[in-house]
């Protein structure tokens, strides 16, 4: 790869098109000083994208295009092309030959080219920083770069090395992943904060659409035992209708016979008959229409009532809460509390005196029943002596033995009955001490919620006024420009090409063009250049040899006419009044420089400023020796005039605005700077109040944990008081049971002992024990009535303490409950207060519908009511005639009035039953909107009942009533429903599932980023080390070449962090003992720089390099050192040469003559000095 051609068009002083065709090898570009040779350097740095005009020897970019000379004038645009031979593939583009082009128009625009195609300044650097050709252009060795080289900071000598290694672009990606994952920050942190809210919006609402879906499964059992039974009332009702077919032919037969002894009078009744039973269900049918509709209707006066209500009552905002203060319920709660354990206590002492009555009490019954048992069992005795005292003792040892086993069963549940209650109480009272434990951090969740408002607040406020900054900031730089342009273009405006102002620029002896030192009132400009005509540019000499000697050298050099005033210091001569609505001309100037008033005075001598001809006409009439110039700048005077042009700029006028424009650009400027100077504290500010947010937010979310901890504590220990509670209710009527036991089994012993005693005793100490045992039966007797006396006393005692605490058992407990109440109320009053604005305006819409219904129903009753009256009266004509006819009947047929009855009681039995099975059969319809056939197909007594398990059962019509009045039981205790949660929480949990996976996309994204970052420092790193490595080695072996028995070396600033090391360049001369290089001579300086980039170029060899005087500075041992290290790198690469040494030229494969001629414009000449290779 190597630059095959370079085309220059109206590029700097290239005015013509000029080609320069490069070959292989070293090309020399020789001329005299200022003929144009570095501008061909500065032509290939532009067309390969340098952006610096300070880099191209220039003040503007606008400086590139040619500018013209005396006799050529200058261009508007400024081209350059560049070809480069690609053969080899260096760049990675499918061509073997890419032409960059760069276009610049004088009013700004800029274009780019490759192959002729446009394209981004960005395609062309990425196109070329893979050949290690980038921003910095070390390929490109410009005047004075070699001292620049030297005098760089170590981080822009590692720039050097990056660019040659390639690894501009790889930094590029960096900062732009960088940039990317600065973006994403705040949006991660937005859809996370409002993912957090979501999640809390989804607790409440999926309990609503819980009760709402057990609502719908309430319901729907509801209707399935309501259709079953319907089903089979029809299904009995026909089996009952058909029943009665068999004995219709025989009651048939029976009432044929009847009606022949009387078919008139039969056949009439039987045609009324058939008349009443056609007219009952229509009669019924306006009857159920009339009283649904009334229904309806009431039940829309009631909505529409409700709704009413409700906008009355929704219309003005609800009161503050009025609760009580929770500090105050809390202490309410105390005392209640320690008057309860106080009662407690003594409902504990009253209990134990219970205990011990009722202990007393059993005591003097058992003693009692004992006596009654030993007396027993002593005249059993006496019955007993004739049966074996042996069948006796094994009965008290086998009763023994069982009231032993008895009393251990007892003594263990006791046990386990006491070790329920301890665990009982001791969960209690480790709940009690955590439920104030939660609503402590239920009250600092509060405290948490505002602070993280408050701190929301604060960012929104800090994010607001930073971006009021950046809103400045763009203002103000927008202002800065605007100004900058514009004086740059008004500075243009004012730049002289004529005689006057070539002599400006020649002649130091002239103080300057007159606009720079006089000054016009603000619109009087275009009147006063008027007034002073071809003088008003015109250059001040200062005195009238001065002048002579000016105009000598503009008539020498050829330069044409010059305009010129001479500074007078004179006293202006003294003048009157101006006349009436005019203006003295010398009265609207001022003059800087005191040497120019006198001369001022006397060119606006008798010159007047008016406001339009008519006032010129005006005052020149009335003093014919006044001249008079306008604001539009025309000037009239008694002999002469002129004007009638379009109005232009003066130059006063141009002047006064480029001061004007330079001003605005300094303010501008000043406030750029100031906005600057806020941007520290302000993104401080944003930052302070992210983090306070932050943290904010975090000891909120430990809040959560810390009570959903707590939650979950107290629910582990209502199981456990619950568990152990229900441990002790257990064990409590075993041991009853078991204590019974053992008292049945005592008595048994005390009896068998007893008997066993007396049967083996002599028959006079067995009457002895008769009267002693009754004697003692005697005695417990009325010890256990006193002990029931006490027992009742007691439990007097217990029952009224019991229910003292009864009283205010659970006060303290509903005080601390209302006190929690009471700060969650006022919690949620502003959310009543949003949600109380939406219900106002849901019911105001219920009403209005409400009362467009009811206007529309009351019409449909009214019709309704007509037909039912008709009906009514129908049937009522229809029954009379009936009852008259059966009368007659009767008279006529007394005979048969037995069997008529019976025929008239079957008939109504079948009508009653036919009727059952119409209303079963309406009912169906209207209350399950099933035809009777398909509501007996599908829920007949014959169709299985589905289980909850899968499985199914036979039909049992107990069970489905108490199935349909418990799913009614159910239904109530639902309470209200609202039938839209399970749409709004299966939407919200959608959102909230989004949000969240938005969220593990970005924390996805950002890792990729973040490892696109370290892989791309990685192989920063790694080019880098290898290509400094190669560089320092390099540049120790082209310094030891340069300066013989010195040393040279590179050094990084810091080792251990090779992507932001900087580079030290370390030379010592032989026989000198300085490293550092400001130490060094200039020739020296410039050898070290030399070798310093010659080492770049040996270690990452690029397709060509340009230098422009690179080895002026060198003598000739130096030079010849320099030119043959210029052979070796010319093997490998391209070398573009500009100097003045004839050495250098002799190394040269080629020389280019540059040459300027006297119009201005360079030319130039080439000489191949080395024939092409065959």
């Amino acid at each position: 790869m190597h630059l095959r051609t370079l085309t220059l068009r109206g590029f700097k002083s290239f005015a013509s098109a000029t080609t320069l065709h490069f070959e292989p090898g070293i090309t020399c570009i020789v001329g005299p000083n200022g003929s144009g040779k570095s501008n061909v350097v500065d032509a290939l740095a532009w067309v390969m994208g340098e952006q610096g005009a300070k880099s191209l020897r220039g003040g503007a970019m606008a400086d590139v295009i040619f500018a013209g000379t005396a006799t050529r004038p200058p261009l508007g645009r400024a081209e350059v092309s560049l070809t480069i031979d690609n053969t080899d593939g260096a760049l990675p583009i499918a061509y073997s030959e890419v032409t960059i082009s760069r276009t610049l128009f004088r009013n700004g625009g800029s274009e780019y080219a490759l192959n002729g195609s446009p394209c981004r300044l960005l395609d062309i650097q990425e196109l070329l920083s893979d050949t290690g050709m980038g921003r910095e252009m070390h390929v490109i060795v410009g005047q004075g770069q070699l001292d620049a080289v030297l005098s760089a900071g170590p981080d822009e000598r590692r720039g050097f090395i990056e660019e040659a290694a390639g690894v501009l672009k790889h930094r590029r990606r960096k900062e732009k992943a960088l940039r990317k994952l600065e973006a994403m920050a705040a949006n991660l942190q937005r859809v996370t904060d409002l993912a957090t809210e979501l999640r809390r919006q989804l607790g409440p609402l999926a309990r609503q659409a819980d009760v709402a879906r057990r609502a719908a499964v309430i319901q729907a059992d509801v209707r399935d035992a309501r259709s079953r039974l319907l089903a089979d009332d029809l299904v009995q009702a026909q089996a009952l209708l058909a029943s009665g077919t068999a004995d219709e032919d025989a009651a048939r037969r029976r009432l044929q016979e009847a009606e022949a002894r009387s078919a008139e009078l039969r056949g009439r009744l039987a045609a009324l008959e058939a008349d009443a039973a056609r007219l009952s269900p229509r009669l019924r049918e306006a009857t159920d229409t009339y009283y649904a509709l009334v229904s309806l209707r009431e039940r829309l006066v009631s909505v529409h009532s409700l709704a009413q209500e409700r906008v009355r009552h929704l219309g003005t905002p609800g009161p503050a809460s009025t609760g009580e203060d929770p500090e105050v319920l809390e202490a309410r709660a105390e005392r209640a509390r320690a008057e309860e354990e106080s009662l407690r206590a003594l409902a504990d002492e009253a209990r134990a005196r219970l205990d011990a009555a009722i202990a007393s009490r059993s005591a003097a019954e058992e003693r009692e029943r004992a006596a009654e048992a030993r007396l027993a069992a002593v005249n059993r005795g006496l019955a007993d002596r004739r049966e074996g005292l042996a069948r006796l003792t094994g009965q008290v040892a086998a009763r023994r033995s069982r009231l032993e086993a008895a009393e251990a069963e007892a003594g263990r549940l006791r046990e386990a009955h006491a070790a329920a209650l301890r665990r009982a109480e001791a969960s209690e009272r480790e709940y009690a001490a955590l439920e104030r434990e939660a609503v402590g951090a239920e009250d600092g969740e509060l405290d948490l919620d505002r602070a993280h408002e408050a701190a929301l607040a604060a960012l929104a406020a800090a994010e607001e006024q930073l971006r009021e900054l950046d809103e400045r900031e763009s203002a103000a730089k927008a202002a800065l420009a605007h100004a900058t342009t514009r004086h740059e273009a008004l500075a243009l405006s004012l730049r002289r090409t004529d005689a006057t102002g070539a002599l400006l620029a020649s002649d130091a002896a002239l103080a300057g063009a007159l606009p720079d030192h006089l000054h016009v009132a603000e619109g009087w400009e275009t009147a006063v250049a008027a007034a002073l005509g071809p003088l008003a540019d015109a250059a001040v000499a200062t005195s009238p040899d001065t002048a002579v000697d000016a105009i000598r050298a503009a008539r020498s050099g050829n330069l044409g006419a010059v305009r010129l005033v001479v500074a007078s210091a004179g006293e202006p001569h003294p003048a009157g009044g101006a006349p009436a609505g005019a203006l003295w001309a010398r009265d609207a100037t001022a003059c800087d420089d005191p040497r120019l008033s006198g001369t001022v005075h006397t060119l606006l001598e008798g010159v007047v400023l008016v406001e339009d001809l008519a006032d010129a006409r005006r005052v020149v009439r009335e003093n014919a020796t006044l001249v008079a110039a306008t604001r539009d700048g025309d000037v009239v005077a008694a002999s002469w005039a002129s004007g009638g042009g379009d109005a232009e700029s003066s130059v006063f006028a141009l002047h006064a605005a480029a001061e004007e424009a330079r001003a605005a650009a300094r303010a501008a400027a000043r406030d750029l700077e100031g906005i600057r100077f806020e941007y520290g504290p302000a993104r401080a500010a944003v930052d302070a109040a992210r983090a306070e947010a932050e943290a904010t937010l975090a000891a909120l979310h430990r809040s959560d944990a810390a009570i959903a901890a707590v939650a979950e504590r107290l629910a582990r220990l209502g199981a456990a008081v619950r568990a152990a509670q229900a441990e002790a209710e257990r064990t409590a009527p075993l041991i009853a049971r078991v204590e019974d036991e053992c008292a049945g089994h005592r008595r048994e012993l005390e009896a068998l002992v007893t008997r066993l005693e007396a049967a083996s005793s002599e028959p006079a100490e067995a009457e002895e024990s008769v009267r002693s045992a009754t004697r003692e039966r005697d005695a417990a007797s009325a010890a256990a009535r006193e002990a029931r006396r006490a027992e009742t006393d007691a439990r007097l005692e217990v029952r009224t303490v019991e229910e003292r605490v009864t009283s205010i058992a659970g006060r303290a407990s509903s005080l601390r409950v209302a006190a929690r109440a009471e700060r969650d109320a006022r919690r949620r009053a502003e959310d009543r207060e949003r949600r109380r604005a939406w219900a106002a305006a849901a019911a105001s819409s219920v009403r209005d519908d409400a009362s467009a219904t009811l206007a529309a129903l009351a019409s449909s009753i009214g019709r309704a009511a007509d037909e039912r009256a008709a009906l009514e009266s129908e049937r009522t004509a229809g029954d009379a005639e009936r009852t008259q006819l059966r009368a007659q009947l009767d008279e006529a047929s007394a005979q048969v009035a037995a069997l008529s009855d019976a025929a008239h009681r079957d008939e109504v039995l079948r009508a009653e039953r036919r009727l059952r099975v119409e209303q079963l059969a309406e009912r169906a319809i209207a209350e399950l909107g099933i035809d009777p056939a398909t509501l007996i197909d599908e829920f007949g007594p014959h169709v299985p009942v589905p289980g909850a398990d899968g499985t199914s059962r036979p039909y049992d019509r107990e069970e489905q009533q108490q199935r349909l009045a418990r799913a009614g039981r159910d239904l109530e205790r639902l309470g209200k429903v609202n039938p839209l949660a399970l749409e709004e929480h299966a939407a919200l949990a959608e959102r909230h599932q989004f949000l969240t996976a938005q969220v593990t996309d970005l924390r996805s994204s950002r890792a990729d980023l973040l490892e696109i970052v370290r892989e791309i420092d990685d192989r920063v790193e790694q080019v880098f080390a290898q290509a400094f490595a190669d560089t320092r080695d390099a540049f120790r072996t082209v310094f030891a070449r340069l300066f013989p028995g010195g040393e040279g070396d590179l050094v990084l600033t810091d080792p251990e962090d090779l992507l932001s090391s900087g580079i030290e360049i370390e030379a010592r001369p032989a026989g000198k003992k300085v490293r550092r290089l400001s130490l060094l001579s200039g020739g020296e300086r410039s050898l070290a720089a030399v070798a310093f980039l010659v080492a770049i170029f040996t270690a990452r060899p690029s397709p060509f390099y340009v230098m422009d005087e690179v080895e002026a500075a060198l003598d000739d041992v130096n030079l010849g050192r320099l030119l043959e290290i210029f052979r070796e790198l010319r093997e490998d690469s391209q070398l573009i040469v500009v100097t003045h040494q004839k050495r250098t030229m002799e190394v040269a494969d080629a020389l280019y003559g540059v040459t300027m001629r006297g119009d201005g414009v360079t030319t130039v000449i080439s000489q191949r000095l080395r024939p092409e290779e065959a």
